[in-house]
């Protein structure tokens, strides 16, 4: 049996502390070292869930690559390592891939555990279809990025998926519209928490109802993807 410790991926709730899972609270009260982006968040995070008090390493986007090293280091001598983010799952659109692989070249045991993420709730609650999709995560910040990134997946006709910030969102929404189309859409805000929203309807439609509002919270767009003109008959069947 390996003498080396196993290096666990630990999803956190994106929102609402009842999603986190029996199993991600027993993991995080046994393991000897976490690696999390923000040391107090995830504090707090153990306070709540009564998890006496661990050795935490910081582990985010800036110091990633040298972290990673040192987690390696831990991780041969035999102690276990939980990986988390603020909230969600680690590796997505969040730290994570490099100790990953990291652990993989140097034949560590990699234990992901499922659990709380922003994206497949707002695709099932999206009304779109969810049979394929495509998750892009953040677009750039600049337009002329997100314009060319639409553009190569414009073809697509599967379902896309992004994160987006609130004061992009307007910015987004209209870069779609350009690039894609009129298409049908859904913007989740706030998941899981007490101001959770679902705003349906086409993008125009979608740009109309925010426009002049100011939006907070953590978004997540779900866009329809390109629909065959040939047989195909488009439809805006959302409820209002």
């Amino acid at each position: 049996m390996s003498s080396k410790g196993i290096l666990y991926l630990l999803p956190t709730p994106i929102g609402n502390l009842e999603d986190i899972t029996i199993r991600a609270k027993r993991i995080l009260g046994e393991v000897d070292i976490i690696a999390c982006e923000d040391t107090r968040r995830t504090g707090q995070l153990l306070s709540k869930l009564k998890i006496k008090k661990k050795k935490f390493i910081s582990y985010h986007d800036y110091n990633e690559s040298g972290r990673a090293d040192q987690l390696l280091n831990s991780l041969n001598e035999g102690l276990s390592v939980a990986v988390v983010t603020d909230a969600g799952s680690p590796g997505i659109s969040d730290p994570g891939y490099r100790i990953v692989r990291t652990a993989i070249e140097n034949d560590i045991e990699i234990v992901p555990l499922p659990g709380p993420t922003s994206a497949i709730p707002a695709l099932t609650a999206s009304g779109l279809p969810t049979d394929r999709f495509f998750f892009e995560g953040y677009l750039s910040h600049k337009s002329s990025g997100r314009r060319k990134k639409l553009e190569e997946i414009k073809e697509l006709s599967h379902t896309l998926i992004f994160f987006e910030s609130p004061h992009r969102l307007l910015k987004s929404l209209n870069d779609m519209h350009d690039i894609l189309g009129d298409r049908r859409a859904c913007v989740a805000r706030e998941m899981t928490k007490i101001h959770e929203q679902f705003v349906r309807g086409t993008i125009s439609e979608i740009l109309e109802k925010f426009s002049n509002l100011t939006v907070k919270g953590e978004i997540v767009i779900v866009v329809e993807g390109k629909i065959e003109q040939k047989g195909s008959k488009k439809r805006n069947d959302f409820g209002k």
